[in-house]
């Protein structure tokens, strides 16, 4: 496939309708952070990478972690999947405990699914392969893993694509691919990790009127890191800006524009000065 066809399939995805979402009553909290911290022991020593951090993240919200490179920002959303344990403090996904005495609580990770800036998807594996591996993990049957799974390809804007292998899919098409394999056992929340921060910059505009498709469709509780500022102002109910390491949290903004957001906002006068109250106190100068 040419990537000027793999670009038109992308961008005729992303310019498909989509369902609205109308805003209801506040819900209860999804994820709760009280005096989180971390230090990580190095062979120069000990490293605060996350100051006493303190944060509710309520069900269906879309929340952007922002700050500059090495402020904690990442850690934070490692303890938040389960993957690193906190320091210090406590951690609630779904109203449970996902941390006692520094071990993980497997029960209170099931909620959770995570994407990486890598799509991570096994070359050896068909898309949907890759898509149901997890449904495949708790020995769902067949049918019903290849059902879930070409049901998500669609979700995603990859459907006619599931027989394909990674290798003949673009980037912006993996990572599609590796979104549809973080939902395929339907969790609550998302995590995302820098998710388009090796696209270009055509692909990575048309993924975020993607994702923002998916989050109105599947209304989950998002939280993303990114070091885009228009990325973060484009996509998010709230933006969470971290100061440098150790990290801590600098600012709250809440973005209430409404949805769906068109490309078109970023040369909105409200939009930029968000966006510049966000480099002026990234850069320092607020």
């Amino acid at each position: 496939m040419s990537s000027t066809q793999r670009l038109q399939d992308e961008t005729a995805s992303a310019a498909a309708p989509r369902q609205t979402w109308n805003p209801g009553s506040p819900k209860e909290p999804t994820i709760r952070l009280d005096g989180i911290e971390k230090w990580y022991e190095t062979g120069d020593g000990v490293v605060h990478a996350l100051a006493a951090t303190d944060l509710v993240i309520r069900d269906g919200e879309f929340v952007v972690l922002l700050g500059p490179s090495g402020c904690g920002k990442t850690t934070l959303l490692r303890m938040i999947g389960g993957l690193i344990a906190p320091s210090r403090g406590h951690l609630q996904v779904m109203q449970r405990d996902l941390w006692k005495n520094g071990k993980r609580q497997p029960d209170a990770g099931s909620d959770l699914g995570i994407v990486f800036q890598d799509a991570n998807l096994f070359p050896w594996l068909t898309v949907e392969e890759n898509v149901a591996l997890p449904l495949e993990l708790k020995s769902v049957p067949k049918a019903q893993r290849r059902s879930r799974a070409r049901a998500l390809a669609s979700l995603v804007g990859i459907s006619g694509f599931e027989t394909r292998w990674p290798n003949q899919l673009s980037g912006g098409m993996r990572q599609r691919a590796a979104i549809a394999r973080a939902l395929s056992h339907d969790p609550e929340i998302l995590l995302m990790d820098e998710p388009f921060g090796a696209l270009d910059a055509m692909t990575r505009d048309i993924m975020n009127i993607e994702l923002q498709n998916i989050w109105m469709q599947t209304r989950k509780t998002i939280v993303l890191v990114t070091h885009s500022i228009n990325e973060a102002v484009f996509l998010a109910d709230r933006i969470v800006l971290l100061s440098p390491r150790p990290g801590r949290i600098n600012t709250v903004i809440e973005i209430d524009f409404e949805r769906p957001r068109s490309l078109d906002l970023q040369t909105n006068e409200k939009f930029q000065a968000i966006a510049n109250r966000l480099r002026h106190r990234l850069t320092g100068n607020a």
